[in-house]
């Protein structure tokens, strides 16, 4: 679970309620605003601190208060911020869930989208080069908050935004007609404020760099609207679905998840044009759009050995499948540094029966299984010499 810097609690508990606390509150973030030093790209940074630590500090202190401490911000994301403190908060608890949605696309994968505690960047210096990872850790989080703020709507938890009104009347897909009801994903809104709040400094700077980010926020974005299914309830006698009420709403944040999964695996690489107003592919033979393609400028580093300056934490101590040829395999996932084999008594349910009425009952078997884990990296041996 990433934790806050200058908060070592629960992300979306308050835990500064009473007056008592307020002013030590607003001392410990002033301290943390002057002392902090995010890293060059403050982008994410200032997001993180926004979406991951404020919320939990509004109910104490007051919107305006937070927002004028938070480190990184441009002032049209302190604006945002301010007016609304409750989509702050919103963002906030759907935070968690793209972090933990990016580490399960890269669960068996050298980088596995590893957070840092007390790093406002979450996942440290990896943010710093301008490459795949860093492009997809972009497009999910934009996603993210399209998809957050956008949920947050539909369940009338925030007071600027609800249900898509526009959705109404009578309208017509491959089954037929059918009349618009309930209550539609206001996607629109979510892709609206995203797009204001995330791209806000992005917009201010002229590189490779922040082309590149907004490019890849867009498509984050896109992501989610790519995937809003129509739902229908069917009436009529005995169900016949004469007559179908129908809305729209967003798939499962897996689908989303899963698809910027494969654009990472395709992404582009990207020059900046001379005159800086855009990029073109690094590949002349290319033949082709990167409208809907995430594109990098860098080429990642492997990931193999713990590099601080690259931010790779390294593969050392990762769990490998040894009988695996992909990347989760012991010879890719090591890097051919070869791995270590503990045995280890394993506890499961086995042999459940149903008792009338109502229980399971199962027994406890144990088993042995063999669990692999990658080699540390080798010193060379001239290192060593004195």
């Amino acid at each position: 679970m990433y934790s806050c810097g200058f908060v070592t609690q629960h992300p979306n508990i308050v835990v500064l309620a009473n007056s008592k606390n307020k002013e030590k509150a607003k001392v410990n973030l002033q301290q943390q605003s002057q002392s902090d030093k995010c890293h060059p790209d403050k982008t994410l940074c200032s997001l993180f601190i926004c979406i991951v630590c404020v919320p939990r500090y509004i109910g104490a202190l007051g919107a305006r208060v937070i927002c004028d401490n938070i480190p990184g911000l441009v002032n049209k994301q302190r604006q945002l911020c301010q007016r609304h403190p409750d989509l702050m908060q919103s963002i906030s608890e759907g935070a968690n869930e793209w972090i933990k949605e990016c580490q399960h696309q890269f669960r068996y994968h050298r980088w596995n989208c590893s957070t840092l505690d007390r790093d406002h960047t979450v996942f440290g210096r990896v943010m710093l080069q301008s490459s795949r990872e860093a492009a997809f850790v972009y497009a999910i989080s934009s996603a993210g908050v399209v998809y957050a703020i956008t949920r947050a709507c539909s369940q009338g938890d925030l007071k600027i935004c609800n249900c898509d009104s526009l959705k109404r009347g009578q309208a017509r897909d491959d089954k037929g007609y059918f009349d618009w009801g309930g209550c539609s994903d206001n996607i629109n809104y979510g892709i609206k404020f995203a797009k204001a709040f995330v791209d806000a400094r992005e917009k201010m700077v002229k590189d490779a760099r922040a082309l590149m980010n907004l490019h890849n926020n867009r498509c984050g974005r896109m992501a989610v609207k790519r995937f809003m299914k129509l739902e229908c309830k069917c009436h009529g006698v005995s169900g016949s679905c004469s007559l179908r009420t129908c809305w729209l709403a967003m798939s499962d944040f897996r689908r989303t998840g899963d698809y910027l999964r494969k654009k990472y695996n395709t992404a582009i690489e990207v020059t900046m044009n001379q005159d800086g107003t855009g990029f073109r592919v690094a590949d002349r033979d290319f033949q082709g759009t990167t409208k809907n393609e995430l594109v990098y400028v860098e080429n990642s580093p492997d990931y193999c050995v713990r590099d601080r300056m690259a931010g790779s934490l390294g593969t050392a101590g990762r769990v490998c499948n040894k009988s695996s040829r992909g990347t989760d395999g012991c010879e890719v996932m090591c890097c051919g540094r070869g791995y270590d084999t503990m045995r280890v008594k394993r506890v499961t349910k086995c042999e459940c029966k149903f008792k009338w009425c109502c229980a399971v009952e199962c027994k406890d078997c144990e088993d042995v299984v063999d669990i692999h884990t990658c080699k540390p990296h080798k010193r060379p041996d001239w290192l060593d010499i004195t």
